[in-house]
């Protein structure tokens, strides 16, 4: 058969066959966002987008810091500034190094998030990711009203039930947003309703587990933790961290030495 009239007659497959996939993945992707699959991964990869927008807009700010320190410190020279314009400068510029330096671990760990959530997706017999946070969330309300029912731990643990307890109160503030939050996430559910409910569910894990930490505290179960250990701890880790780094790059310069002596290696 002549190629020609062959061409001819078939050239509508290939084109056709390109647009079967493109609907194809448009489908799985209107699957995915009707069943709530998509929902960690679409919220995620917007809390991303805007930790990468905070993170350029404080390295920018942290620029405009260090402009405002090298004027003021000439202005000083000059006699025109004082000592303590110069400090405040400095002060501003320490402010905003740090917060430069929040919203880049931010952006680290929204990455991460946005992994993970990616790699959710492709699990379709798991629970959605709002019946995850449903559970999560009724999770800690099952721990609380064990405090509120059971009479021995109410009596164990008066602190946990106690509303003038700032830990308390914390915790049922953050109740109470979760809940507000698990209402407006209902129904048809946007990536930023999704994103705000998660935030509520990680807020009151976070308060559950100070004010329990506090109740225990307060019944004598529990030393306090005072937040210099902490600080401490942080810093021996870094320190630990950067002599391994320091010890892994000596023995790589070494061995790069002693590869380069040995006699007849070619340099």
């Amino acid at each position: 058969m002549d190629p020609l009239l062959l061409i001819a007659e078939w050239w509508w497959i290939a084109p056709a066959a390109a647009g079967a996939g493109a609907v194809g993945v448009m489908g799985a992707r209107r699957r995915g966002r009707a069943t709530g699959r998509r929902l960690a991964y679409d919220a995620a990869r917007t809390d991303l987008k805007t930790a990468r927008q905070a993170a350029i807009e404080r390295r920018l700010a942290v620029k405009v810091a260090r402009a405002d320190l090298a004027h003021v410190t000439a202005q000083r020279a000059a006699r025109t500034a004082t000592p303590e314009q110069v400090a405040s400068a400095k002060r501003m510029l320490r402010e905003r190094e740090n917060a430069a330096k929040s919203a880049a671990a931010e952006v680290r760990a929204r990455q991460a998030r946005l992994t993970a959530a990616r790699a959710e997706i492709s699990t379709a017999s798991g629970a959605r990711p709002i019946e995850r946070l449903h559970a999560a969330h009724d999770a800690v309300t099952a721990r609380w009203m064990q405090y509120e029912t059971d009479t021995a731990r109410q009596i164990a643990y008066p602190a946990m039930t106690d509303v003038r307890r700032p830990t308390t109160a914390a915790y049922l503030r953050a109740a109470g947003h979760a809940t507000e939050c698990r209402r407006t996430a209902s129904g048809r559910i946007t990536p930023a309703d999704f994103a705000a409910y998660r935030d509520a569910v990680a807020d009151l894990e976070r308060a559950f587990d100070v004010a329990e930490h506090d109740a225990r505290v307060q019944a004598g179960e529990t030393p306090p933790a005072p937040g210099w250990q902490d600080a401490a701890q942080d810093v021996f880790s870094r320190s630990a961290e950067a002599l391994d780094k320091a010890a892994g790059a000596a023995v790589s310069a070494l061995a790069a030495w002693t590869n380069r002596s040995r006699p007849g290696k070619p340099d």
